[in-house]
């Protein structure tokens, strides 16, 4: 139920997604300044070249203006919204023309005599739009809103979607409290938006936004390490006993989160739609192909994402061991039966060879089935975007009394064996927060070690990581067995 006339933009972000959390006014206005960072890069690296007659873009925005590249300024329209329309200075860094009393400009709201791109509405003052900050974006690649609100208790709480239908029932609001104000403007203004038709983003767009929200996080918590560390070294020489400080949560998370869920829905969106196309019996074979292939990356980046989230979800547990709740003996044969040709298709991409060698019987193992192949093909995934073209990935499945041992090891090396070995560089990767891994080489964005152990550890197995020298890293998984299937053994190659 809506408080006010018309919705506010939190309120319709909150309708339209799984959750969004309160939390701290610090941690939410974080999570808006990495946003809107990623947002005006993500918007430098998509539009056109800057040309002072074609407009690519609008943006509205809340309470004052939020990019100022002049990239930006000279190839999007922007209005921005105020609760406080008798002080326009305080916001803008244009004059309200002097000819114009304040009375005046709060009836006709909008002024473009100083700047042709950019324009000022006024909010009513009990409109509890006032108490939010927000930006809509409409360009032609892609649709976005994000805001900020602040609520009666003090908390706050920020969230963003890609979702068409939700940017459009934003508009919508917005848009209502235009006609209300200036009808005239409102025709100018939805003409305008009704530009840039409301379509599910490409993967690729959202892909971007991620490495560029990682990035931002990234060097907002290593500006945050270096000040605190300044700080904790001034308070120990002044202070050489220090009270213990009580461990707070990854501020990480919840941004995580609300990340993999925004890309997860469109790109499931794409997929339906795909799918639906696929049935059609009047396609071309290129084109049936192509959808193929449309499907299957949102297929691999849904899962991703879906394996981020969880790992997210497990750092909000007291234990990774508190989430083993739907583990069950189930059929390992069926699971690798399904993950092995994923597989072999991640390693033919890359140039890569596989040989997988599993026991004549297959033991019962104690798991969550679903979860046990995202997370294999995540690793395996992982583990193949690590090594060089040409290189061989032994796996190979054993039982290990009453587990099931899965090892993974890379050999490197040429067919040719008058030449020598290949040996194995180890992959530059850079830390983004405390879950996730860049690695640069590729720009492949990963779960970390430690997070990918704990997903092993929800579903009852255990991951451990060897460094060989030369030779790459060895993965080795331990799956339990059930009671029954113990002493089951025997290998086929």
């Amino acid at each position: 139920m809506y408080k006010w006339i018309l919705p506010s933009l939190s309120e319709i972000l909150a309708e339209n997604q799984l959750s969004v959390a309160e939390c701290s006014p610090a941690k939410a206005e974080r999570q808006w300044r990495v946003s809107l960072a990623a947002t005006e890069h993500l918007l430098l690296n998509t539009l056109a070249p800057a040309s002072i007659d074609t407009t690519q873009g609008l943006v509205l925005t809340a309470p004052a203006r939020l990019f100022s590249q002049l990239k930006l300024t000279q190839s999007l329209q922007t209005v921005t919204f105020t609760a406080k329309p008798f002080n326009p200075l305080a916001l803008m860094p244009f004059q309200m023309p002097d000819a114009m009393p304040a009375a005046s400009y709060a009836n006709a709201s909008v002024n473009e005599e100083i700047a042709p791109h950019e324009s000022v509405l006024p909010l009513l003052t009990a409109d509890p739009l006032g108490t939010e900050q927000f930006c809509l974006v409409f360009t032609d690649k892609f649709r976005l809103v994000l805001v900020l609100a602040t609520h009666k208790n003090g908390k706050k709480t920020f969230s963003f979607s890609f979702e068409p239908e939700v940017v459009q029932q934003a508009w919508r609001s917005l848009g209502a409290r235009v006609m209300l104000a200036n009808p005239e403007f409102f025709a100018r203004l939805d003409a305008l938006v009704q530009q840039y038709s409301p379509v599910a983003p490409d993967c690729r767009i959202m892909i971007q936004f991620s490495q560029l929200l990682l990035q931002e996080l990234t060097e907002a918590e290593e500006t945050k390490e270096s000040l605190l560390g300044a700080g904790d070294k001034e308070e120990k020489e002044n202070n050489p006993c220090p009270i213990p400080q009580a461990q707070s949560p990854n501020p990480d998370v919840e941004l995580l989160q609300a990340f993999a869920h925004e890309v997860r829905t469109p790109l499931t969106t794409i997929r339906t739609m795909t799918r639906l196309l696929l049935k059609r019996r009047d396609l071309d074979a290129t084109v049936i192909n192509r959808l193929k292939i449309i499907d299957h990356e949102c297929t691999e980046q849904i899962d991703r994402m879906e394996l981020l989230f969880k790992a997210a979800e497990l750092e909000t547990t007291a234990s990774a061991k508190s989430s083993k709740t739907q583990l069950t003996p189930m059929s390992l044969d069926q699971v690798l039966q399904q993950s092995i040709p994923r597989w072999e298709q991640a390693a033919h991409r890359r140039n890569l060879t596989l040989n997988v060698v599993l026991p004549q019987q297959l033991p019962t193992v104690v798991s969550n089935p679903i979860m046990l192949d995202q997370v294999l093909t995540g690793l395996m995934e992982n583990f193949t975007r690590s090594l060089p073209a040409g290189s061989h990935i032994q796996v190979q499945v054993i039982p290990a009394g009453d587990q099931l041992k899965l090892q993974l090891s890379p050999q490197f090396g040429c067919k040719d064996s008058s030449k020598a070995a290949i040996p194995a560089t180890p992959p530059i990767r850079k830390a983004l927060g405390q879950l996730l891994m860049f690695q640069p080489e590729t720009g492949t964005i990963s779960l970390n070690i430690a997070a990918t152990k704990h997903l092993f550890q929800a579903i009852g197995g255990k991951l451990i990581v060897r460094q060989r020298p030369h030779y790459g890293e060895v993965l080795t998984i331990f799956l339990p067995l059930e009671v029954s299937n113990k002493h089951k053994s025997g290998v086929k190659a």
